[in-house]
């Protein structure tokens, strides 16, 4: 169960990074996530059963997310509809886009390849899991890092940082911000073409309260390690990510009933976000 609880740990912190693109670097609250997260799912298996191999899949899973990330800046650049609410429109419409796509509320993966047959070598699922999530973090990582060090990357940390800074030096901001979308959104899209894999379905359900464990990665990497570069940062959400996986295995081994994850989920997220302000009334209790 712990290897089982790694491997889904590295798999979600793909959706972690997606997120932080947007909710840390930009302070962009994104709602889209709930949305995208299971459209990548949903299109990358629609298009296995469809005949296409796993990898190309995965890839329309990506571009889905990208055009919902796209839409919803849109929204919110160009028909001035705030953050939150552009989010949850374009979030409820894929609703009925996944609908639209498999043509049902769910679709089976069973008897149809996917991406970690590719590793049939391992008779392990687990570890034929945690490998696909490792390469998966890799590419991923390594793109962020790259672009974050790019001129460009570094116009989208301006814009975050300060948007009216930003805008003094000739960025601009509504471009940043619609980058920002369609890159973080097809990040989470791919989290969600590989779990959909993973777990050998896909359903519309599946992006309920998964923004909870996007920023529960996020929250749990900042408040174990507190000063870090961006590149150490990527690493700790996937530290983040595994440690909360094994915080909710230790739920269910504690007996609690697993019908009620996503609260679980939810107290885990609200005592991490808690923890820095409660060790500061205790710092200051400790100097009095």
């Amino acid at each position: 169960m712990i290897l089982s609880s790694v491997a889904q740990g590295l798999l979600w912190a793909v959706l972690g990074l997606g997120i932080f693109t947007t909710f840390r670097i930009l302070n962009f609250p994104d709602m889209t996530t709930e949305g995208s997260f299971p459209l990548g799912g949903a299109v990358a298996v629609t298009a296995i059963t469809h005949g296409f191999s796993p990898f190309i899949a995965t890839i329309f899973g990506v571009l889905a997310g990208m055009g919902a990330g796209l839409i919803t800046g849109l929204l919110y650049t160009k028909g001035k509809i705030p953050t939150l609410l552009s989010g949850i429109l374009m979030m409820t419409a894929c609703n009925s886009i996944m609908l639209f796509v498999m043509g049902r509320a769910n679709l089976s993966l069973l008897g149809q390849p996917k991406l970690q047959e590719s590793l049939a070598f391992i008779d392990n699922p687990n570890l034929q899991a945690i490998i696909l999530g490792l390469i998966a973090l890799v590419i991923v990582i390594g793109l962020l890092f790259w672009f974050f060090k790019t001129d460009l990357g570094q116009s989208y940390i301006a814009t975050g940082d300060n948007k009216i800074m930003a805008k003094s030096f000739g960025i601009n901001t509504d471009h940043m911000e619609l980058l920002g979308l369609v890159l973080s959104n097809g990040v989470i899209a791919l989290s969600g073409a590989l779990i959909a894999q993973n777990d050998g379905y896909a359903d519309i359900t599946k992006g309920v309260g998964v923004i909870v464990i996007g920023l529960a990665a996020i929250i749990i990497a900042e408040v174990f390690f507190a000063e870090v570069t961006m590149f150490e940062r990527l690493l700790t959400i996937v530290i983040g990510s595994i440690i909360y996986q094994l915080l909710i295995l230790l739920v269910i081994k504690a007996g609690l009933n697993s019908n009620y994850l996503k609260m679980f989920s939810a107290i885990i997220l609200a005592l991490c976000l808690m923890f820095p302000e409660i060790r500061k009334k205790f710092l200051t209790r400790g100097v009095k």
